[in-house]
């Protein structure tokens, strides 16, 4: 099992480069999205509503796990701190978790579309489909209620006329998730322009978590 991480100025650091690079690389846009990481009993997580290129590593937030929002002397933590917190806290072997709003991955949401089993990689996201969370306002504990039901078995998942999320064993994995389902929703979207997907089955699915065992981004 991944060790969690330890409360460190490296850490906050790279939770920050991570966020840049969600923009640099046209997954995110302006502060839409939102990073949180597990340090032991707590999580660290983005401020609300500021600039990644303006933070530093004191902005970000810590936060326990336990349900409280203690926050006292601190910025206040991203709106969608109730779900980052809940996943970690249903995920023990979860210690990262990326929210963003990719253009692909937003229009399949828009839609009200999950992504089936048109390409192995839906695999990656731990099975055959990758799932769409019911609506809710942004922030909201129903919001987090229906993401808790739509990643029970998944490391990722759309958001109804939102964005997406996805969860990782480490902060490059959660990273390397959600550049893998901007890349899938992208190739699922520009498929149904052209025609009708052919869709893998479940055993050719169960194949490939199979092999994803060994896997080498898998196995960060």
């Amino acid at each position: 099992m991944t060790v969690p991480y330890q409360d460190t100025s490296e850490l906050r650091q790279a939770v920050i480069d991570a966020c840049l690079s969600l923009n640099n690389l046209g997954i995110n846009q302006g502060t839409s999205g939102n990073i949180s990481v597990r340090v032991e009993d707590q999580m660290l997580i983005t401020p609300s509503g500021i600039a990644y290129d303006c933070l530093s590593p004191d902005m970000l937030v810590s936060m326990p796990l336990d349900g409280r929002a203690t926050t006292l002397g601190q910025l206040k933590p991203s709106t969608e701190w109730r779900f980052h917190q809940s996943i970690l806290l249903s995920k023990p072997h979860m210690h990262a978790v990326v929210h963003a709003h990719p253009v692909y991955c937003t229009a399949l949401a828009m839609n009200h579309q999950e992504i089936p089993a048109c390409h192995y990689m839906v695999a990656a996201f731990g099975g055959n489909s990758v799932p769409l969370a019911d609506y809710a306002i942004f922030g909201s504990e129903a919001l987090s209620n229906n993401l808790d039901k739509a990643l029970a078995d998944r490391h990722g998942c759309l958001m109804a006329n939102h964005g997406a999320v996805v969860t990782g064993e480490t902060l490059e994995k959660a990273m390397w998730r959600m550049v893998e389902l901007e890349t899938l929703a992208k190739g699922y979207v520009t498929s149904l322009s052209i025609g009708h997907p052919q869709l893998l089955s479940d055993p050719e699915i169960e194949e490939v978590l199979r092999a994803f065992s060994n896997y080498g981004a898998q196995n960060k």
